[in-house]
This record gives structure tokens, sequence and C-alpha cells, in this order.
């Protein structure tokens, strides 16, 4: 849900699962620099029995599933792991102090590409040198079985040869609606506007706006059309951000390579170009028909609005589907998000987990244990089927399961599967949207958040909005960066 900053201060689903209870007072006392103790076993998963690892992450659907069902790691390797669990801001802060530091208080970080592995990754380790280990288990099917897309944006940071993180969520946005009230309306719509409505990425955004009007005037089912996540936050950049690559505009020249690498230098900011500000000038548009609340709401409050059957449809993050269906079941459609005059481009908001570079030898190896179990294809389908929430695979070898190809249809005991056929297009590389990949991105995020917000404000035109982002950020960049 970073966004995401959400995607973060990414709280962006942060809240979708509340702070594990008493989460913090598990970690374990860490005194002096004391390695793990190895023994000498065949079982290559129980080297390290009787370890204890320190798990720190945001509050997030897969963290929960697998606090709520850590028994078969235990069971297999002998390890203890105790979890913290934070909101992000609070959890980067604490990363940054163990780092810096020269500590491994924590072993295994959930490293959210934007304010972790972009500023920090000197501080972490790099994840090809322990899959190589042959006396550690195997990566089971190998890096390569990560979907592409993600394994770079949240895996790699500047060098395309190094892998600091294992994709551990995937949130990513995409078009969101009430598919009875489609099916209701459908042939009206159609006859009046002159267009099936039908969601899906060959509408474009001039038509999901007219079809955000058409049910504001003509039907009492909803209160309005469509609701957006405007409040002045991080989701105000996450929501902007499908629609102004979409119109081919972008944060820095050559957005994919940054999007998808990252780097520490990502030249003059791109937000003042024409198509930059045609997009800022659409999304001022939409807001004018949109639920007037949308302007309060980050993807927290929009996602009740839809589910309760205020608003006709939305953008938001994939994940909420399960809220959803247990909302009104059966009721929902999920489709990648409008073209503009370029793309469709759907937000992605995935982060990964890796491992502390502070940590000692057998600690790392023993901590390298628990990131393999906890991205493997397995845990992955366990926290699909998780009572406690769980996330949706990040692995392609999940997705080809028969029992998770057959759960894309309704009736559906893992109901965020069905956004399956949605996100699997929203992943191509012609179609998902990656934020810059930069250590100084929180910063930036905050300025076009704020511009937006005085934007849709009446405070200055969408010209000008885009022009006082475009300064701000080109001097935040200037200043640099050294982690």
């Amino acid at each position: 849900m970073t966004a995401p900053s959400p995607r973060r201060g990414f709280g962006r689903r942060t809240a979708l699962m509340g702070a594990l209870g008493g989460a913090a007072g598990l970690l374990a006392a860490c005194g002096g620099r004391q390695d793990a103790a190895r023994i000498a076993t065949d079982d290559r998963w129980r080297q390290f029995a009787g370890t204890t690892l320190n798990l720190i992450s945001e509050n997030t659907a897969p963290t929960a599933a697998i606090a709520a069902n850590l028994r078969p790691f235990t069971e297999l390797t002998g390890i203890n792991v105790n979890i913290v669990t934070l909101e992000l801001s609070a959890m980067v802060q604490k990363v940054a102090l163990d780092l810096a530091g020269g500590e491994s208080q924590y072993h295994v970080i959930y490293a959210d590409p934007y304010q972790v592995l972009a500023p920090y990754s000197k501080g972490l380790v790099d994840l090809r040198e322990l899959a190589g280990q042959p006396d550690l288990p195997p990566l089971q099917g190998g890096f390569a079985d990560f979907i592409p897309t993600q394994l770079d944006a949240a895996g790699r940071f500047a060098d395309a040869d190094k892998i600091f993180a294992l994709p551990y969520d995937c949130p990513t946005m995409i078009w969101q609606y009430r598919a009875d009230l489609f099916a209701k309306h459908g042939a009206r719509m159609a006859a009046d506007l002159g267009f099936d409505p039908t969601p899906g990425p060959q509408r474009t955004w001039e038509e999901y706006y007219r079809i955000a009007a058409w049910f504001n005037d003509n039907t009492d089912d909803v209160a309005f059309g469509t609701g957006q996540q405007a409040k002045q936050h991080d989701s105000l950049m996450c929501d902007f951000s499908n629609v102004l690559w979409a119109f081919g505009g972008d944060y820095f020249a050559g957005g994919e390579a940054v999007g998808r690498i990252g780097t520490v230098d990502p030249g003059p900011c791109q937000l003042s170009s024409d198509a930059a500000i045609a997009a800022a000038e659409f999304y001022q548009r939409l807001l004018a028909v949109a639920d007037p609340s949308s302007k309060t709401w980050d993807w927290n409050g929009l996602a009740p609005a839809l589910s309760s059957g205020r608003v006709a449809m939305c953008v938001n993050w994939h994940e909420y589907a399960a809220a959803n269906e247990k909302a009104i079941p059966g009721a929902f459609g999920y489709a990648p998000l409008p073209k503009g005059p370029v793309r469709s481009a759907n937000h992605y908001g995935g982060c990964g987990i890796g491992i502390s570079g502070n940590t000692l030898p057998n600690q790392r190896m023993a901590a390298w244990l628990f990131v393999l179990w906890a991205t493997s294809p397995q845990t992955q389908l366990d926290g699909l089927k998780s009572s406690a929430g769980g996330g949706t695979p990040t692995r392609q070898s999940v997705y080809d399961l028969p029992e998770v190809r057959r759960a894309e249809q309704r009736p559906s005991e893992m109901p965020n599967i069905l956004t399956a056929p949605a996100v699997r297009t929203a992943w191509e590389p012609a179609n998902i949207g990656l934020r810059p990949k930069i250590p100084m991105w929180n910063e930036c995020d905050t300025a076009i958040y704020t511009e937006l917000s005085r934007m849709l404000a009446g405070d200055s035109t969408p010209a000008e909005a885009m022009r006082a982002a475009t300064t701000r950020i080109d001097r935040i960049v200037a200043r640099g960066w050294t982690s």
C-alpha cells in the first residue's frame, strides 16, 4: 500500500493492519557484539538453532500474517524471531540510527526503496553473496522467480548487479469499481457518453472523468462517481503520479531507470514540462467532480468510501480488495488504470526485506534463512490464505499455482488475488509507474504534495504549482546526499 512517504513518509496502506500488540516489548535485549553460535549438522536449515533474530518492519499485511504464523519457521530452523512493527517514518529513524551506530539490533530490515534502500544501501548486505554459499539452503526458484520489475524496484539501487532486498510486498494502484453498478447502468452510460464505459486500460483519463460526472448527475445509487486520495500527504503524490506518467510527464529525465534502479544524481526536475502541467490541469478538473472529502482522504480514508457505497469507483492500492469483498461480496471489479495521451501508468509501492550490513557472519547467515523463508512460495501462499491479512505474492511461481489461478474467479478464498489479472498488466514494464528511487526522495515528495495541495485549494494555478515544485526539488537535489 511507497506509498508507498504510503508509499511513504510512506504510510501508504500502513494502517491496513494495526501495530502488532506488544511487539516492541518482544525485542530481545542487544548486549555486546557476540555472534550467533553455529552448529555442526547436515541440516542446512538448523545450523543456527537457538539464535534469536530481530525483524523491524512497517505495519504491513505480510508482516502481520508472518507474525501470526512464525511457528513453521521456528520448527524448521530452531531460530526465534522477534518482530517490531512501526509506522514507516518511525521505523526509518530506528534503522538509520542502528546502521549509523554500527550495531545490528535489527538483523532483518523492511527496506522501503525510497526511505531505506536508496539512502542506506551501503548499510545493507548484497544478498547475492549469501545466495551463492553452498552450505546454505538455495533460494527456491532463484532471483528469476520474482516479478522482474519488482526485483529491480524493491531490490536494487544504483548498481544493477547488486541485490539488497527481496521483494516482500507489492501494493499497486489500480482502478477499483462497483461492477454491479456498471452492469446496472452500463447500457445507459454507453448511450449517454458515446463509449463503452467498461473500466480498463482501453479507457482514457478523460473518459474516467466523464464516467465520474455521469454518476454524479444520473443516479442516487452512490453519492459521487469517484473519490481521490488528495489529502496534503504522500497519498496526494501517489494519486497524482498515475496521471502525470499517463500524460507523458515525469519527475526526472530517464524516469524508468531512475525508478527501477535508482541514482544519487537524477538531474534537473521535469515537472515544469508541458506534459506535467497538462497532467496537473487534468487532475485539478478531476478533483472538481470527485467527492469533496477527497481532499481530506489518504488511502485509508478513500478505501471505506468505496467499500461502504459512497463512491462508484476510485484509484487505490490493490490490497484493499480483501476489505472490499468482505464489505459487499461480489460487487467489485478491478482493472488497470486508464490511459493518458502516452500510456496507462499504475503506481507500484512495493518494498523488500534485506539484512543489516552490521550483522556478524553467523547472524547474517541466520538472517538469510529467515529472508529465504519469509519470501518463499509457500509462505507467500500461506499469506494469501491468512486470516490475519496477508499480502499478495511477489513470485511468479505462486501466481502459476492451479489453486491460485482458480482463486482469481469468484467464489474465492483469496480475495486479494481477484486483482491478479489487473496487477499482472500493471506490472508490465510499459505500464508500471515508479517514483524516483533517490536518497532525497522523502523531501521531494513533501514538496510535490505541498504544491499540489496549494493548487487544489485555489492558491496557485497548475502551471504555478508545477514550477514551484520544480524549483523546490532542484534545490533539494542540488544539496546532494551523503549516507
